[in-house]
């Protein structure tokens, strides 16, 4: 065990859990209308709390169990066999367990982006513990966990370069954020402006902050490497920030705090794969690029395509995700054949398991809220709470 590296990664384990809860309930609860506030905190409270189980009891042994190169197994269930003094590298095992657990909560999560103000909350929940078992877990074994996408895979020894999660994070949770939208439909009224733009601000300002964990502490230590993924992940999110609101400009005439704040998660999920194989030229060029690309990538979906992913998760994450995976190709950081391949094959399983979940859960519990509920509000039809008391 090293002390250091133990220390950053206790450290970025809490900064990671920080972007979830309570950064991204903040950013998402801030983009809709003030009777659904409570609705969003409540789903990624909720996710939060159920995943952490999940991954204890399943989850992480699905992930980096020593199964096979498609499936861990069942050997790690319930952390079993795992002391305070397994190993896991230069960590203690049970540390490597927390940190990873924390990305597990957070990408079901982003997922709540598509589907706020008309999801109904038992599906949220079924839903997201079987999407994060059967179609989260799985991925992570294929890429991190020494399964058939990563090194001496199906595409050599060089198998894919994931460093942080564009693909097993941002592809994933932007492909099931579309295909949930599709299903579901539109809401039905799309007009309403976020209710609280500063409120989104705080969230996206948390969120910058606990990406430092998300993507530094991907380095698994405190080193050199921890410190250039942590510098890279700084300049494209400012680079993406401007680039949106600079885009903004020429073509509405303004730009706004909550496009620009956008941005600000468009060059951070863009850089995501590529901060532990790129230097800050490279990151500025992403940022740059991304605040462009993401921004035309939400244009189209809402009002070319008319699906309303509510929160632009597809547009942002995904598209984000995809094209910085792409970008460790152009840059020479890896294999064209395994980017690609590995995007390819990834989309279609989270897309298939995705649309299977859906059909199944609805069979269950009801997937959308009723006409009455959708129009006074999920808070107080659901949850019995509003998130402002307009008589005081």
């Amino acid at each position: 065990m090293n002390a250091a590296d133990t220390a950053w990664i206790i450290v970025a384990t809490a900064l990671v859990l920080f972007m979830t809860l309570p950064g991204l309930a903040l950013f998402y609860g801030g983009l809709v209308r003030a009777r659904n506030v409570l609705s969003v905190f409540m789903q990624c409270y909720a996710i939060a709390c159920l995943m952490s189980v999940l991954w204890f009891v399943a989850g992480y042994s699905i992930a980096f169990g020593d199964g096979n190169a498609i499936w861990g197994g069942a050997g790690k269930v319930l952390l079993l066999g795992i002391t305070a003094d397994s190993l896991s590298g230069t960590l203690p095992e049970v540390l490597f367990f927390a940190f990873q657990m924390t990305f597990a909560i957070i990408t079901p999560a982003l997922i709540v982006g598509a589907y706020v103000e008309r999801i109904g909350f038992g599906f949220v929940l079924l839903f997201s513990a079987l999407w994060m078992l059967l179609c989260y877990a799985p991925v992570v074994h294929w890429i991190w966990g020494g399964g058939f996408l990563s090194d001496g895979g199906i595409f050599g020894a060089t198998g894919v370069r994931d460093f942080a999660g564009g693909i097993v994070v941002h592809e994933t949770a932007g492909l099931a954020a579309l295909i949930l939208a599709i299903t579901l439909g539109p809401r039905r009224n799309r007009t309403t402006p976020p209710h609280s733009p500063g409120l989104v601000m705080v969230g996206a300002a948390m969120l910058w902050v606990g990406w430092f964990g998300f993507n530094g502490g991907s380095q698994l230590a405190a080193d050199g490497g921890a410190a250039m993924a942590l510098t890279v992940t700084h300049i494209s999110a400012a680079a993406a920030s401007l680039s949106w609101a600079l885009w903004e400009k020429i073509k509405f005439g303004r730009a706004s705090l909550v496009g620009m704040v956008t941005g600000t998660i468009a060059g951070l999920a863009s850089i995501t794969p590529a901060s532990g194989f790129v230097g800050p030229v490279e990151a500025l060029i992403i940022g740059a690029v991304a605040g462009i690309l993401c921004q035309e990538a939400v244009n189209m979906i809402r009002d070319r395509l008319n699906i309303d992913d509510t929160l632009d998760v597809f547009a942002v994450h995904g598209v984000g995700g995809i094209f910085g995976s792409v970008m460790i190709a152009v840059f020479g950081a890896g294999s064209w054949v395994a980017q690609l391949g590995s995007l390819a094959i990834v989309g279609i399983f989270t897309a298939g398991v995705t649309y299977a979940l859906i059909r199944i859960v609805g069979a269950i519990t009801p997937l959308r809220v009723d006409a009455e509920t959708e129009t006074n509000g999920l808070d107080l039809s659901v949850h019995g709470e509003r998130a402002y008391d307009i008589t005081s």
